[in-house]
């Protein structure tokens, strides 16, 4: 049964956009999408999912959504935690960058139930005041977390999740493991983030924001494999959020 069909009302999750050139018959465009797995995956959890374009005022929308999903993407600009760019920081976009802090910013100050995955969690860090690792290899002495291939390949690490964390009532308390791509992380831990999971390397895997009903940082490419556990997790918070905001008349039932 659906929730129109019984008056209910679906959780609304808003999905940062990425910006990307596309060709659309025969015109060089530039496009605001969503990677279609983070949609699906929230939209077959119950939620009606809804990209969000940057740079025009989406934090102000923070305050009439459930839940919000920040993505991955370009490396984060290392002039926003003090530090000078390493010859492998590239592709930085600090307009984004300043959107998609004003949208945590607002998510945070909304208690808004959110999801940051990869860049979305180097920036919530970045929004607490914390620092990165601009190049892991540096770090870690090897590419473990972006294997140098030909073609894209995910790293893979077993996870250590702290007992009692969200992260690790998401995954259970044992064979977690991360799908991951990527070559910077957090190093200095935001304040107000407790960092929940780590690689056998001691890289931080996962951080949670203290005191929050639902905020949630994972350093994997969660929405890029078939595992829709952390979404469904979103959902469940985005749709405790609406059953607050917007309680069921009395008689009522929901399905």
């Amino acid at each position: 049964m659906t929730a129109a069909a019984t008056g209910t009302r679906r959780p609304v999750v808003g999905i940062a956009a990425r910006t990307a050139p596309v060709t659309l018959q025969g015109s060089a465009l530039t496009v605001s999408l969503a990677l279609q797995s983070h949609v699906d995956f929230l939209a077959a959890a119950g939620c009606l999912p809804v990209v969000l374009p940057l740079g025009h005022g989406a934090q102000e929308l923070a305050g009439t959504l459930d839940g919000l999903l920040v993505p991955g993407g370009p490396d984060v600009d290392p002039a926003l935690y003090g530090q000078p760019p390493h010859p492998s920081t590239r592709a930085v976009r600090p307009d984004l960058d300043r959107a998609e802090l004003a949208l945590i910013g607002a998510a945070l100050a909304a208690d808004l139930p959110l999801l940051a995955v990869c860049r979305g969690m180097q920036l919530l860090n970045v929004q607490r005041g914390g620092t990165l690792h601009q190049h892991l290899p540096e770090t870690t002495g090897d590419d473990s977390h972006r294997p140098a291939t030909a073609g894209f390949t995910f790293g893979r690490h077993a996870l250590e999740l702290r007992p009692g964390s969200r992260v690790a009532g998401i995954l259970g308390d044992s064979g977690a493991e991360s799908f991951c791509h990527h070559h910077q992380a957090v190093d200095t831990v935001g304040t107000g983030l407790t960092a929940t999971a780590w690689a056998p390397d001691g890289t931080v895997e996962a951080v949670e924001a203290d005191g929050r009903p639902f905020a949630v940082g994972v350093q994997w490419e969660a929405g890029q494999t078939a595992d829709d556990r952390f979404h469904r997790a979103l959902a469940g918070a985005a749709a405790a959020r609406a059953g607050r905001r917007h309680p069921q008349p009395a008689g009522s039932t929901r399905p």
